[in-house]
């Protein structure tokens, strides 16, 4: 269960947000301190489940052949072959890109993506996620469409989504708390390379996070 304040920052930010004629995303702001973050090792780049869902719909991709391929319908918002990737052109891989939050491929089709799409999906961070033979192609989709980025890059300031208006306080601030522990683990000096954190809402008033 989330910390109080958490909860409390995120009621404020729910309540303080105009209303608005469309559902507005919950979003965090994480600005970092004492990082060099010109070095590449002390970016943030991680991939978060969070354990109330996003609220939002995410569309996923999967790159694959046979029984994998005929599974993958049954979760995926697009399933592709070997052939669709390569019978994609500039245009039409770059609409794929910006429509598609994850794609999932089998390892042994990662070469070929990376030579056909790698320019494409590299720099937007969505190269796929490599699906092993044991894996079950379902699970591994129902799970990303829980999952969120959290990529700092080069930037003391970056965001990522936590939820929904829609969703309860209470799970909102479950899912930032997932967010920061993660963060405390895996940060250099933990909660110390964090200067603040804020909550919103897409249209409303930044909050603070005790």
């Amino acid at each position: 269960m989330a910390d109080s304040d958490i909860e409390t920052a995120v009621a404020r930010a729910l309540e303080d947000s105009p209303d608005r004629n469309f559902t507005e995303t919950v979003d965090l702001a994480i600005n970092l301190r004492d990082l060099d973050l010109n070095e590449p090792s002390n970016r943030v780049d991680e991939s978060i489940v969070l354990p109330s869902g996003t609220g939002q719909e995410t569309r996923i991709a999967v790159i694959a052949e046979g029984e994998t391929a005929v599974r993958a319908e049954e979760a995926a918002d697009e399933v592709l072959s070997g052939d669709d990737v390569a019978d994609l052109d500039d245009d039409e891989a770059k609409d794929m890109a910006d429509e598609t939050d994850f794609f999932i491929a089998e390892e042994a089709m990662m070469q070929d993506i990376a030579r056909h799409l790698g320019t494409i999906l590299g720099p937007r961070g969505k190269m796929p996620d490599p699906l092993a033979p044991d894996d079950d192609v379902v699970e591994t989709v129902n799970r990303l469409k829980n999952t969120v980025q959290l990529r700092s890059g080069d930037r003391r300031t970056f965001h990522t989504l936590v939820g929904s208006e829609e969703m309860d306080a209470e799970d909102v601030a479950d899912n930032i708390d997932v967010i920061l522990r993660r963060l405390h683990a895996d940060l250099e000096k933990g909660p110390q390379n964090i200067d603040a954190v804020y909550v919103k809402t897409t249209m409303g008033p930044s909050v603070e996070v005790a």
